[in-house]
């Protein structure tokens, strides 16, 4: 199969997604591999190193979307990019569908077999795709909260850890999931003190366990969320339900309870946000203010630690990348129920249903097409 890897152009977007090592094994077994020329280089690849490992360099995305059997890209195709997609053809990324329409419909018009990283599941049921990620956003969040409260960046001006003799921050975090999970981690080794909101009773007892005395893991309401808003300092939304649209949690009405200057990171943004008043943000201009409280939306947070970001990537996505190239996409996705569940749009239909009951589109079981 010819595997075509593109440069990314989401604004602030520095990953790529792959590796030159990961190039190298994707050659080794068989496959022709087309690195976009610069593809790299946000992340600390360099054109020589893909040359290096058997890679073809290619000066345009539309060279490398008319050659590819399978385009790979970290974040979803851009608008410039929608008219080289082409029927049958696989696209593997990060989609995130149910927050975009547009993009949605362009995509069935395409008639291309969208592959997406995060909804891909592993033998667990897990999220293996959306996991790295996932770490790497939850630290991040506990680390911009922590810079945004500072005054000089429109905060309240406190220190999360708070000194001797003064109090920590309060930082309230809704879901504990991976994302929840790390930044938690975070926040509570800044020394603050640090609720985590969950419904699933299960996962906040192992939590209770095994977090820090200054986590409190408690069961999520949306009394106990008015409550703690209050008190908050932070907040930071770490929803997720699976390839659907993140329920709106925290109400404009409930904003205007917090304090002035407080932050809120909006983890969940890629899938549209738990927050009522959040909207999608850059690493360029991250931050808004609505109601008096500080947002920080921005959609694709770990681009701003890149090479962290495309090497803990690359591990998670190459063997699914190895087993999409070896075959026809319907062998596989018969085959592998993992990558089945990964495939959102196919063949101009919708195979997910999250996506569908999303945009009120027809849903249509990936098995019809196999």
């Amino acid at each position: 199969m010819i595997v075509g890897i593109l440069k990314e152009i989401k604004t602030g977007e520095n990953r790529v997604a792959m590796t030159p090592a990961g190039v190298e094994v994707l050659v080794q077994k068989g496959h022709a591999v087309l690195v976009e020329t610069g593809a790299g280089t946000g992340s600390g690849f360099e054109d020589q190193a893909y040359r290096e490992a058997g890679a073809e360099l290619v000066a345009d995305p539309a060279g490398i979307y008319a050659r590819a059997d399978m385009a790979m890209h970290v974040k979803e195709p851009q608008p410039s990019e929608y008219r080289w997609l082409r029927p049958g053809q696989i696209v593997f990324a990060y989609f995130h569908f149910a927050a975009s329409e547009e993009l949605t419909r362009a995509v069935l018009a395409s008639g291309a077999v969208a592959v997406a990283y995060e909804t891909i599941t592993d033998k667990d049921d897990c999220l293996p795709l959306l996991t790295p990620m996932s770490e790497v956003a939850g630290r991040m969040a506990a680390q911009e909260a922590a810079k945004y409260s500072e005054r000089a960046q429109g905060g309240r001006g406190i220190l999360l850890g708070g000194v001797p003799g003064v109090a920590p921050a309060t930082v309230l975090i809704l879901g504990a999931g991976v994302v929840g999970t790390h930044a938690a981690q975070m926040a509570c080794g800044l020394g603050a003190k640090v609720y985590l909101l969950d419904a699933d009773l299960a996962r906040l007892r192992h939590l209770a366990e095994v977090m820090p005395r200054n986590c409190f893991p408690m069961v999520s309401s949306p009394a106990l969320i008015r409550e703690l808003l209050k008190e908050a300092d932070v907040a930071i939304g770490a929803v997720l339900l699976r390839g659907a649209r993140a329920p709106k949690l925290v109400t404009r009405a409930m904003l205007k309870s917090m304090k002035r200057g407080a932050v809120l990171v909006d983890v969940a943004i890629d899938q549209g946000g738990c927050f009522e008043t959040s909207r999608p943000t850059t690493h360029q201009s991250p931050t808004f203010v609505e109601e008096g409280i500080l947002h920080y939306c921005v959609a694709n947070m770990p681009g701003a630690v890149p090479l962290t970001s495309t090497v803990a990537l690359t591990n998670a996505t190459l063997p699914y990348a190895v087993e999409l190239a070896s075959g026809d996409w319907r062998g596989v996705a018969r085959r592998l129920p993992g990558i089945r569940a990964g495939v959102n749009v196919a063949l101009g239909k919708v195979t997910y249903r999250g996506v569908a009951e999303a945009f009120g589109l027809e849903y249509t079981e990936l098995t019809d097409l196999l």
